[in-house]
Formats: structure tokens, sequence, C-alpha cells
């Protein structure tokens, strides 16, 4: 099971879209791989859920955990194979960790975390909740929205990730992620060319 949970190594630069529901994770993740020409990871819960919403009418149980990890995993080993020198993830572990433990008490799958707290980004997009909150089928937090912000960005503090708060309208949030990107790319080309 734990071979499920492993992340692809590689030279890709990946970055990752991290923040609370409705806050435009996939709008950016979408956006940034059009404009680099590379690819994106859609977010595995999402699908995984209106699924599981269509079929029975239940929402997310601690058992599904497991298996959206395992799906969200797979699915960015499988697209890392075609993106081009930078990877744009729309979530990652670790947003399923804070996820759990928020709706949880505070509960995360021990192999979860552990693979959550192992596998390696170069740049996280913190969210921000400046963004109107959109109805669906899946999203139930419009009132805690600040409450979840926090939890997200503790996540980042105490593991010591590199992060960028975005906030504004798109256009603000595109131009300052770019910027960001610019700078990893960069900085990546530099390591690069002093091997």
């Amino acid at each position: 099971m734990e071979e499920e949970l492993k992340q692809k190594s590689g030279d890709l630069i990946k970055v990752v879209m991290f923040g609370p529901e409705s806050t435009g994770k996939t709008t950016l993740a979408q956006a940034l791989a059009k404009h680099y020409h590379t690819q994106w990871v859609p977010e595995f819960m999402r699908s995984y859920l209106q699924e599981k919403w269509d079929n029975e009418k239940k929402v997310c149980e601690p058992k599904d955990m497991l298996p959206i990890a395992k799906g969200q995993v797979a699915l960015e080993n499988k697209i890392s194979n075609s993106a081009q020198n930078i990877l744009f993830c729309d979530t990652n572990l670790l947003e399923l960790k804070v996820y759990s433990e928020a709706y949880y008490n505070g509960f995360c799958e021990p192999i979860i975390e552990k693979y959550a707290l192992q596998h390696k980004y170069d740049l996280y997009f913190l969210t921000y909740i400046d963004v109107p909150w959109e109805k669906d089928d899946l999203r139930d937090k419009p009132n805690d929205r600040e409450a979840m912000f926090s939890k997200f960005e503790s996540a980042l503090k105490t593991n010591n990730l590199n992060y960028v708060l975005l906030t504004g309208d798109f256009k603000t949030r595109m131009q300052t992620a770019i910027n960001h990107v610019e700078k990893l790319i960069k900085k990546n080309d530099d390591t690069h060319r002093s091997r």
C-alpha cells in the first residue's frame, strides 16, 4: 500500500495550489499550466466525492480518505510524465491532511500524514478567501472560511514550507503567481548550469 502513496521523483518544478474550498485553485492551476505550456493535476477528491454524491447521496467519510490519497498520488505521478519542466497541482496530500483533521476531530490516517510530509514541492500558492464562495454539491463551509484558511496557513508554517499568499482578483493572482514561478525557473536553471 505504501508504494501507492510514493511520489515520483524527477527534475520537474512542482507547484501546489493550496487553500480552502472555493478560492480559485482549479482556475489558477489550469491558467498557469496553459501559460507555461505544461500540465496540471486535477483534484482527485472532487471527482471521487462527486461520484459518491451522485450515486449514494453521501458525503466524505473517514474511510474515503485513503482511496482519495492513493488516487491523488497516482494522478500526479501519471501526469508528471507528460509535463514540460513544471507541474501545477490543484491540491496534494497535505491538503487532504488539513481537511481530514478539520472534519474528523483532528484525526488523519498516519500513512497519509507520513507521505503528506514526505512529498516535495518547490512552492505552494496559498489562495485567500477574498473571492466569492460558490455553492455546489460538495462545498459545505461558507461560514467557516476564515477558520479553514487559518488551518491551511498553519499547515504551511508548521512544516516550514515555501509559500506565497495569492490575493485579489484573478489577474492580480496570476501576475503574482507568474512572478514567483519565473524566479523558480531561473533558480532551477542556475542550479543546472552550475552542476
